[in-house]
């Protein structure tokens, strides 16, 4: 992998952990604001919150190995 490509996926896991962030803020302010009153939303919000934090980890995990050797 060429140095530029390294930099670009290590763009690509910043963007991803600010994304991942996001949705784990939207979990945060359901729990703590609008339940249990909005009970019906958990599954969407958690299931984005995971599929964001997956999707940073498996890049993440790319760029380590990029990094590593």
């Amino acid at each position: 992998m060429s140095a530029e490509d390294a930099k670009e996926l290590e763009r690509e896991v910043k963007k991803l952990k600010r994304i991942a962030s996001e949705r784990a803020g939207e979990l945060h302010d359901l729990i703590e604001d609008r339940l249990p009153a909005a009970y019906q939303d958990i599954p969407a919000i958690a299931q984005a919150t995971y599929d964001a934090c997956k999707t940073w980890a498996e890049a993440n995990a790319r760029l380590t190995a990029v990094q590593q050797g």
